[in-house]
């Protein structure tokens, strides 16, 4: 019976192509504006690392007296300062944990091969790359030793070795950032993650980073950062030094914390940290006070996805509303001219139910046309997004779900869309157009 109503839906669509065109073209501009910006936001609220995100925690702590202060909305600094920082990374400790800043060089290889260009680099400490999975091509990270004695080693990207190098494997080469030589001990595959969780008060949406050195080299060669310094208090910093040793916010930390026990055994290493600070003149609250919080719930929290995000969301699906009212009309003009051709198959026999899921059958296959054609649409709305702002380039694609759901949406609209009409006209008296015959 479903293969005949859809004979059926084809009929119909032959005998008035002019208004199923225009059904089609609306469904698909209203589809195709909607899934534009779901897209977008479906990109953004997306667990950038699923299979770990409820492991890898970042690190606050709440360092400043008893003053306001804008920093958070829960009043507690989003980065640490460099002394907290090196403690909680040199702390002997069982877990796994990454100190992260952004910084930046001119790259070069001291030849006139490649002209020199300002990049950004991600200063960090060797955990880093298993706690985000990040995938060696060849060679490995700097070893531990050569961490501890600021060896000036890097690890760079598969696309910075063949830009630099002309080559896929560059373990061994020897590149300058600034006028600091390091040696290639590692090449990793093209860090691919549309929101960067692990530092996200830097630009969530810009490209990762290509080049990654090591932690110590911080101190050993004053190397400052390209991303947000926040401070609470005054303080005279002159020196490099006295940057390092002051309350200045700078840094970003997270730890992977395989379960609930690991984590409230870090949360009390870290309250026994805060009271050993206090008796040294820090941390100055009656009570010690840090926030662990995994990644979706640090992307929450830095409000990654606003409300203007939703906002667009809504009035994509408003502006979807719009065009089933029109549709709407046009199924009603559509469905009672048939009035006559549906008195005759009731009078033949068919019951309402048959008439009402005939007509069902056919605004769904109106959907599913249009969610095809509104995919298109989408595609162009996100390649105008992409060529507009670089910002979005990774954001502004759709995914096999959004892909599946275009459909859905536009053959779910389209029913509800056409039920009245098909209930209308499926209540036709046969008898009334029988007469009139």
């Amino acid at each position: 019976m479903f293969s005949h109503y859809i004979d059926l839906s084809w009929r119909s669509f032959k005998r008035t192509p002019l208004v199923s065109v225009l059904m089609v073209m609306a469904i698909a501009i209203g589809i195709g504006v909607t899934m534009t910006s779901l897209s977008v936001y479906h990109m953004m609220s997306m667990d950038p690392i699923p299979n770990k995100s409820n492991k890898l925690f970042a690190v606050q702590l709440q360092i400043m007296d008893e003053v306001e202060t804008w920093f958070s909305s829960d009043n507690v600094p989003y980065q640490l300062t460099y002394r907290d920082t090196e403690h909680l990374l040199n702390a002997d400790l069982p877990y796994k944990r990454a100190a992260l800043m952004k910084t930046g060089f001119s790259v070069h290889l001291n030849s006139d091969k490649i002209k020199p260009f300002l990049e950004t680099a991600r200063v960090t400490s060797r955990d880093a790359f298993e706690m985000f999975n990040l995938s060696f091509l060849h060679g490995a990270a700097w070893s531990l030793e050569q961490e501890q004695n600021a060896a000036p080693v890097a690890v760079i990207s598969e696309s910075m070795s063949k830009k630099l190098f002309g080559t896929e494997n560059s373990v061994g080469e020897t590149l300058y950032l600034d006028d600091l030589s390091m040696r290639v001990v590692g090449v990793i595959q093209d860090w691919q993650v549309h929101v960067k969780y692990y530092d996200l008060n830097n630009g969530p949406f810009n490209d990762p980073e290509k080049i990654f050195i090591p932690f110590s080299l911080i101190k050993a060669h004053e190397i400052n950062t390209w991303g947000n310094t926040n401070g609470w208090k005054h303080e005279t910093v002159k020196t490099f030094s006295d940057k390092l040793n002051s309350e200045k916010v700078w840094l970003q930390f997270w730890i992977q914390l395989d379960s609930a026990a690991e984590k409230q055994a870090f949360g009390d290493y870290l309250t026994n940290y805060i009271t050993e600070q206090q008796s040294h003149g820090r941390f100055n609250r009656k009570e010690p006070e840090y926030k662990l919080r995994d990644v979706n719930q640090w992307i929450a929290y830095m409000e990654v996805v606003n409300e203007d995000n939703k906002i667009m969301v809504a009035l994509s699906f408003m502006f979807l509303a719009v065009c089933l009212a029109n549709i709407l009309g046009l199924l009603l003009a559509k469905f009672l001219r048939r009035a006559p051709e549906v008195g005759v198959r009731r009078a033949l026999g068919a019951s309402k139910r048959q008439v009402f899921y005939q007509h069902i059958v056919e605004v769904g296959m109106l959907g599913l046309f249009g969610g095809v054609l509104g995919i298109l649409v989408a595609q162009l709305g996100l390649l105008g997004i992409r060529q507009s702002y670089s910002y979005y380039e990774s954001l502004a694609n759709m995914d096999i779900s959004m892909l599946m759901t275009a459909p859905i949406i536009a053959i779910s609209a389209c029913i509800i869309a056409g039920i009245y009409p098909a209930w209308l006209v499926c209540r036709t008296t046969p008898s009334t157009y029988l007469k009139t015959q």
